[in-house]
């Protein structure tokens, strides 16, 4: 996806955001196909356009950002739309439950230009907008919830350089990281990050560090 053109949907209610963002999305690798002002409008054009991404502020009026995440991820015309999250602040409920529906990472809406746009192309190759800051404030909400399913991943199901490669992404390690770490090149290790969230259906790193410890895989605190 890197080679291609990244089609992206803004959905946010107040049009200057939405004219500031396409100004900042406008880059060679990237192109805005629709804008939202509703979450209503989100869902229905995320159907007609199939963007590989959607920016999605949280609080949406008609349907709120959470709902139309929810819709569109869990529509099978839609389900390989990647959601990234539009917030006023950081990690708050509402983000920690779109996460938790499959958005494959968050942006706070003071961001850095050159961040956003970093980091949209990482979720569009499938890494995730999940800094290792970020993945610390997980790691915290997941220390204060509730027993974890031990169901969803299974420790006897991944070798142990599955495990290594796990543990490095859940400390929010990218590529060149775990590569420098397991002495390999950064091609292999992105091979490994792919095969492993296939492996365990993750639609991402976003959405596998939430598999690690909402299934008691990885545990809040240990190294």
């Amino acid at each position: 996806m890197t080679s291609q053109v990244i089609t992206v949907l803004i959905a946010d209610d107040h049009e200057l955001v939405r004219s500031g963002l396409r100004v900042v999305l406008d880059e060679p690798d990237l192109t805005v196909v629709a804008e939202a002002a509703t979450g209503t409008e989100a869902v229905r054009l995320t159907r007609e356009h199939r963007p590989d991404l959607v920016l999605m502020d949280i609080r949406m009026p008609k349907l709120d950002g959470l709902e139309a995440t929810r819709r569109i991820l869990g529509d099978p015309v839609t389900a390989g739309v990647r959601v990234v999250v539009l917030t006023t602040y950081d990690l708050d409920e509402y983000v920690f439950r779109a996460l938790r529906l499959g958005a494959s990472g968050f942006a706070l809406k003071d961001f850095e230009p050159a961040q956003l746009v970093d980091g949209l192309r990482a979720v569009a190759r499938g890494d995730g907008m999940l800094a290792p800051a970020v993945t610390r404030r997980l790691i915290s909400v997941f220390a204060r919830s509730p027993a974890p399913d031990s169901g969803r991943l299974e420790l006897a199901r991944l070798t142990t350089r599955e495990r290594e490669v796990l543990d490095l992404v859940v400390a929010g390690r990218d590529n060149t990281d775990i590569a420098d770490a397991l002495r390999i090149s950064p091609a292999t290790a992105r091979t490994h990050v792919s095969r492993l969230l296939s492996k365990v259906g993750a639609r991402d790193r976003a959405n596998l560090v939430i598999m690690a410890y909402e299934s008691g895989l990885v545990v809040p605190g240990t190294p």
